[in-house]
C-alpha cells in the first residue's frame, strides 16, 4: 500500500511522499464540506496532509485494517483546522488509533464521599493529552452534516496545547484571553439554557422553544471544552448556522483558525 510502505519509510524526512491525485480526489469527493476551499487552499491542504501522514502513525484496533483511504481521509479532516496555522500545532505526539465503530472506554469516577465507581463508556472518539487521538472510522465516515468526530478530537488536541483542556486553546496575540473566555462562556451558557429547555419540552411532550439553536449536538452542553470542540465541528461543517446563532463566537473562531468558511459558503451560494 502507498501509505503503509512509502510514507512509513519516509517518516522523519524533509520531503513527505505525495498523495496520489486519484486518492485525493476521492477523499475530497467524500467530504463535501471541503468543496468550499479554493484551488489554492485544496492544494495547501493536500501538502499539509502529506506532512501530517509523514509525522503521524496510524494503528488499527478492533480488527480494523488501516487503508490508504482511511489515512488520507483522517489526515484531510484533521488538517483542515490547521490549514492556516501550520503542522507544528500538532507537535508532541504521533499516534492515531482507528476503530471500525464505537469503542468501549473503561472509566472511573469518584463521588462526593470519595467512593470510586467503575463503568464502561461507549465512545466515538478520544483525545489524550500527550498521547494518541482515537476515533471510530464508522463515525468519521458520517462527516459532512455538522457532525465530525475527527475535527472534534483534533480541536481537543489544540485545546490541550497549553497543558489544560478548558475550551481555551493557546491564542494568538490579537485575541485577548478575556475576550475569548467571555464569548465562549456567554455562548456556552446560552446553549446550556436552550438544552435544558429542549429537554424539558421533550419530557412534557411540548414543542421546542422557537429560539433554540437547532442543528448542534447536545453534547456541547457538557462543559466549555466540549462546547469548543462541538462548535469547531460546526465552524467547518455548518459555518452559516454557527455564525447565525453565535456571531461573536464565530468571529473569534474565524480569527483563531484564520479561516472564514461562512463567507466562502456565501460566495459559493451566489455563484450557484
Amino acid at each position: 500500500m502507498f501509505l503503509a510502505g512509502l510514507l512509513r519509510r519516509l517518516r522523519g524526512f524533509s520531503t513527505p511522499a505525495r498523495i496520489p491525485d486519484a486518492l485525493w480526489r476521492a477523499t475530497l469527493g467524500a467530504l463535501p464540506f471541503l468543496a468550499r476551499l479554493s484551488a489554492d487552499e485544496a492544494e495547501r491542504l493536500k501538502r499539509l496532509s502529506e506532512r501530517f501522514l509523514a509525522e503521524k502513525e496510524f494503528t488499527g484496533a478492533g480488527g480494523l485494517e488501516i487503508t490508504d483511504a482511511i489515512c488520507v481521509s483522517v489526515a484531510a479532516q484533521a488538517c483542515l483546522p490547521i490549514l492556516n496555522l501550520g503542522i507544528a500545532y500538532y507537535d508532541g505526539w504521533v499516534g492515531i488509533v482507528v476503530y471500525p465503530d464505537e469503542f468501549v472506554v473503561p472509566r472511573i469516577t469518584v463521588d462526593e464521599t470519595g467512593v470510586a465507581h467503575e463503568y464502561d463508556d461507549v465512545a466515538s472518539g478520544e483525545a489524550w493529552e500527550g498521547g494518541p487521538v482515537v476515533v471510530s472510522w464508522g463515525d468519521a465516515k458520517m462527516a459532512g452534516d455538522g457532525y465530525n468526530v475527527v475535527i472534534h478530537e483534533f480541536a481537543h488536541k489544540l485545546d490541550m496545547r497549553d497543558g489544560r483542556i478548558d475550551g481555551v486553546p493557546p491564542l494568538p496575540p490579537d485575541i485577548p484571553a478575556g475576550e475569548w473566555e467571555d464569548a465562549l462562556h456567554a455562548a456556552f451558557d446560552e446553549f446550556q439554557t436552550f438544552a435544558v429547555v429542549a429537554f424539558e419540552s421533550d419530557e412534557s411532550e411540548e414543542s421546542d422553544d422557537p429560539g433554540e439553536p437547532d442543528g448542534f449536538d447536545d453534547y456541547a452542553a457538557t462543559n466549555p471544552e466540549e462546547f469548543f470542540a462541538v462548535m469547531s465541528e460546526a465552524f467547518f461543517e455548518a459555518p452559516k448556522l454557527l455564525r447565525g446563532e453565535f456571531p461573536a463566537l464565530y468571529a473569534l473562531f474565524a480569527r483563531f483558525y484564520r479561516q472564514d468558511p461562512a463567507r466562502a459558503a456565501d460566495v459559493a451560494t451566489l455563484k450557484g
